[in-house]
């Protein structure tokens, strides 16, 4: 790391003062690197960086950060307020400035709704949007503060920096944009093309979004700006997303060995075998969870026995597309199929196929027993019609030889030769 890297006196007396010391400044700085696909050994970089960037700016006025709220659990809120890199992203925290959350702020009412409008007038801020937007009558499927839910959406992101689409519901639309979708549910990134609002979207998919993934975009963002940040054609930052589950999975041994869980409880869940069989979506879910890992990376999903579910699997371009119709039911191999409004397992559908032939064949057999055809078998001719009428050209085989004139021709020189 660069001399002015090395000695930033103010972060060292934030750390400081805090009880983090410089060591775990760079665990934590490590730890962003690799959320965001680098190595861990860019970790000076990133220090120098999230120095430059974040602390710089603790002499002033920390950078804002607008967190609305929309057709949501709170999932990805409580998922991040939880994130234990230990201490150190406190500290970064509080190197921004949270001016607006529905669920995290301490303000309430007109006061909260007044901070907000403060914010967007004085521009330059991070958007972070957590949950579904919601189109139904007119907006009014979510009403915050006495106005459409989409208003607030739309107000917010035209004066943002950016706008940090965070967890699959925010992607495209999730659990709420799934059939039968009553609410008009669908994801930021296409209600601002729709609307004509061309700030920069990063999405960040996952329910909930891992804490990691979403403290590496925000850092990358400051240091680097959005348009600096790679992004694949789903606008994920391509090195979180660039890659399968499957891809890092600690039993991708098992699977190409052919050694699979069929059951719960079993003896091959015992040995650690690969739970594909079982339903787990890791091989099209695209995402670095055996990587990053969760809960200051002590596990992820399959490690504690789990299928992956595919929960970031989220189209931005197609709110069909979203994990929860694409994926359930979970632990079947099979998704559902829709037909319409109509859900089914292909599995159904071949069992009804079979059953309908096995139903269709006992009626004709019916039909037979009725007709008298399966009593002695049915009779057939004793010389079919047309060898009957062609016996030159015969082919059948009777007791009574059927003349034919190659036949005859033969039997008269066999006769002569005597």
């Amino acid at each position: 790391m660069s001399e002015k890297g090395t000695h930033v006196p103010e972060l060292e007396s934030m750390l400081e003062s805090r009880g983090v010391t410089r060591r775990r400044f760079m665990e934590f700085c490590g730890a962003l690197a690799v959320a965001a696909g680098l190595s861990s050994a860019a970790a000076p970089k990133v220090a120098e960086a999230v120095e430059e960037s974040l602390i710089g700016r603790a002499k002033g006025k920390l950078y804002p950060v607008l967190w609305i709220e929309g057709a949501s659990c709170t999932g990805c809120t409580e998922s991040f307020a939880q994130l234990e890199t230990p201490d150190v992203g406190t500290v970064v925290l509080e190197l921004l400035s949270l001016n607006y959350s529905d669920v995290l702020s301490a303000g309430a009412g007109e006061s909260l709704e007044k901070a907000k409008e403060q914010t967007i007038a004085a521009g330059d801020y991070l958007l972070v949007y957590e949950g579904a937007v919601v189109e139904r009558w007119e907006g009014n499927a979510l009403r915050v503060a006495g106005l459409p839910g989409v208003h607030h959406l739309e107000e917010a992101a035209e004066n943002a920096r950016a706008v940090v689409a965070l967890g699959s519901c925010a992607v495209n639309g999730g659990w709420m944009s799934a059939a039968p979708n009553a609410a008009g549910a669908t994801g930021v990134m296409a209600y601002l093309k729709k609307k004509g609002i061309h700030t920069p979207v990063i999405n960040v998919p996952g329910c909930p979004a891992n804490p990691e993934h979403l403290m590496a975009v925000l850092t990358e963002v400051l240091m680097l700006g959005p348009n600096h940040l790679q992004l694949d054609g789903h606008n994920r930052p391509a090195q979180i997303f660039g890659q399968t589950v499957h891809d890092n999975c600690e039993r991708r041994g098992h699977f190409e060995n052919g050694e699979f869980v069929y059951k719960f409880g079993s003896k091959e869940e015992e040995l650690g075998y690969c739970l594909y069989a079982l339903g787990c979506r890791g091989p099209q879910t695209n995402s670095n969870c055996g990587v990053v890992m969760w809960n200051n990376r002590r596990s992820w999903c399959v490690q504690a026995g789990a299928p992956c579910i595919g929960c970031c699997e989220a189209n931005p371009h197609n709110i069909e597309d979203n994990w929860v119709e694409v994926n359930t039911p979970f632990i079947a191999r099979h998704r559902d199929l829709r037909v319409g409004n109509w859900m089914i397992q292909p599995d159904l559908i071949a069992f009804g196929v079979t059953g309908a032939l096995a139903a269709a064949l006992v009626v004709h057999g019916f039909g037979m027993k009725k007709a008298g055809r399966m009593d002695g078998g049915a009779d057939f001719e004793p010389k079919r019609t047309w060898d009957a009428k062609h016996p030159d050209k015969a082919i059948g085989q009777y007791d009574e030889v059927v003349e034919t004139p190659a036949a005859s021709a033969a039997g008269q020189t066999k006769n002569e030769g005597r």
